[in-house]
């Protein structure tokens, strides 16, 4: 590590446009060893752009301007380290300290693919692990066969992501949130110089959140290199950041304090909380509904332990709890997509109660035709439009002029504006930020008007103000549809403001049901007892 604070990154005015239009405007900034940028803006304000553009991702090379990076570097063996680090490789190469210009390298440039194997980048909602492997051999993966040393080092970093108690666990068991924190681990693993982090903690609950923000500061200065940040949340901004820049459709609204920055961001957000609307009858019931799972490894793990609670018809409620509670398995539950092991989960269906762990068309099949389910990790269809995505990919049948009149409508409905509209319904999903793909997802599921909506995150990569047009979204749909609700979020904000009741979970079991000031508040303080104890379960 240096023993002084040295520039290691230098964005000089990069502009960039795609099919031409311009995402990125005339952006600069610089970074020292141990500072973190932090970017803040709506979706489709460039953030991402801008990560993958220092990342070296393909098709984003700046169409003027330049991103350099100093580095110290070996001539014989192109080991790459800290600026300030001496003259001499442990190769036996002579080093010395350069800035490099990883777009104007060759591809298979020696230093430019040095330079690429020390840049790590964390994309927003990839859960990108071997689902097969455990977490420990995920970890493995990542840090290389041939370090002699791989195993202290994977210990280290599950300690680091708080993920110790997940070692032998299966990938594709665990949560959102927990996939996240490994993907973490992942990147770490590669020892990198530049870290870059886009939306690293939008589907974490806030304790977990606080963790991983807290951990990333204690990497970045620990270790004396640079990290740049997106995200729609001002609290990661303001807690991680050390400087910040305000996108807005490629153009710098505002860089400076952290503080400052998200502060003026925020002045925009607002909303109104609606009277509460008249329920119906019971429509959902669970009734000691379990789901265990069983491993060789692990033995019995189990994801739902025995939950018992009713959903009336236009009820929106939330399922809160750490990462790991068993939120989105109850949710899959309801959903008919994993089955109870034991206990009990109906929906009804006219005047008949349909047993959602009962298989074929007379089981659930009766009932999941009424159900729309936005997954966590949801998916569009690449290669077809948000017009196509909204109608025929999902199997929607009417005249091509009522289709886009009704596209149109429910684009409107979950916040975009209604004069970028036109040109969204011919774009392709590869050429929208993710906040935009996960918002054509949600239309996706309320364009099919089902009578129960399930969303798994539905806001984790969403900015402060299109929260409140996805919330609008859900309440609107609640009075005109008759529709009813059952948010998975991490998002206290969200839940607060949107949702009537709140079923509380930890460790599988339900802990409360209640309004949102009286769940929120209990679970407050399992945050508290968690951060106290050390540990996330």
């Amino acid at each position: 590590m240096a023993e002084k604070a040295v520039e290691l990154l230098r964005i000089e005015n990069v502009t960039k446009s795609f099919d031409g239009k311009v995402v990125l405007n005339n952006v600069s900034a610089v970074l020292h060893s141990g500072e973190t940028l932090g970017l803040i803006g709506k979706s489709a304000a460039g953030k991402s752009v801008l990560i993958h553009m220092v990342r070296g991702s393909e098709g984003h090379k700046p169409d003027s301007g330049r991103i350099l990076y100093h580095v110290n570097v070996c001539a014989k063996c192109h080991e790459m380290r800290l600026p300030g680090t001496g003259d001499a490789c442990p190769c036996g190469g002579k080093a010395e300290d350069r800035w490099l210009n990883y777009w104007e390298m060759a591809d298979r440039d020696p230093l430019r693919l040095a330079l690429r194997a020390r840049i790590s980048i964390m994309l927003q909602r990839t859960f990108a692990l071997f689902g097969d492997n455990t977490v420990v051999e995920n970890v493995f993966e990542a840090i290389g066969d041939n370090d002699p040393n791989k195993i202290e080092k994977a210990v280290e970093l599950l300690e680091f992501v708080n993920m110790t108690h997940r070692t032998t666990h299966i990938a594709r068991d665990l949560s959102g949130g927990e996939k996240q924190r490994i993907v973490l681990a992942r990147q770490l693993a590669r020892n990198p110089l530049f870290f870059l982090a886009d939306e690293p903690t939008g589907t974490l609950d806030p304790h977990t959140a606080e963790i991983v923000h807290q951990r990333l500061v204690d990497y970045v200065k620990g270790n004396g290199v640079c990290m740049i940040v997106a995200s729609h949340w001002p609290e990661a901004i303001e807690k991680v950041a050390d400087k910040a820049i305000w996108l807005d459709y490629g153009d710098v609204v505002m860089q400076g304090d952290p503080d400052e920055v998200a502060s003026k961001f925020m002045e925009e957000y607002k909303f109104e909380r609606r009277k509460p609307t008249v329920l119906g009858d019971k429509l959902i019931e669970l009734r000691d509904a379990k789901k265990h799972f069983f491993s060789v490894v692990r033995g019995v793990v189990r994801a739902v332990d025995g939950v018992t609670f009713d959903i009336m018809e236009r009820e929106i409620v939330a399922l809160v709890g750490l990462s790991g509670a068993g939120k989105t398995t109850t949710s899959r539950m309801i959903a008919g997509m994993t089955p109870a092991t034991n206990g009990s989960v109906k929906i009804r269906i006219g005047e008949d109660w349909v047993d959602m762990s009962e298989s074929g068309f007379m089981g659930k099949g009766r009932a999941t035709p009424y159900i729309g389910f936005l997954h966590q990790e949801y998916t569009l269809y690449p290669f077809d439009n948000v017009l196509r995505n909204l109608t025929t990919c999902i199997g929607m049948r009417m005249p091509a002029e009522l289709a886009k009149v009704k596209a149109i409508q429910v684009l409107l409905s979950v916040g975009f504006p209604k004069d970028k509209v036109e040109d969204l319904l011919y774009s392709r999903p590869d050429e929208l930020s993710v906040g935009e793909t996960q918002r054509i997802a949600f239309a996706q599921v309320l364009i099919q008007e089902p009578k129960i909506v399930i969303l798994d995150e539905p806001t984790g990569t969403m900015d402060p103000i299109t929260k409140v047009a996805v919330a609008e979204a859900v309440l609107n749909a609640r009075e005109e549809l008759d529709e009813t609700f059952i948010v998975v979020s991490h998002d206290m904000d969200f839940v607060r403001n949107c949702c009537d009741r709140v079923v509380l979970m930890k460790d599988g079991k339900v802990v409360k049901i209640g309004t949102p000031e009286e769940v929120l508040e209990e679970f407050q303080e399992i945050e508290r007892e968690q951060a106290a104890g050390g540990e996330n379960n």
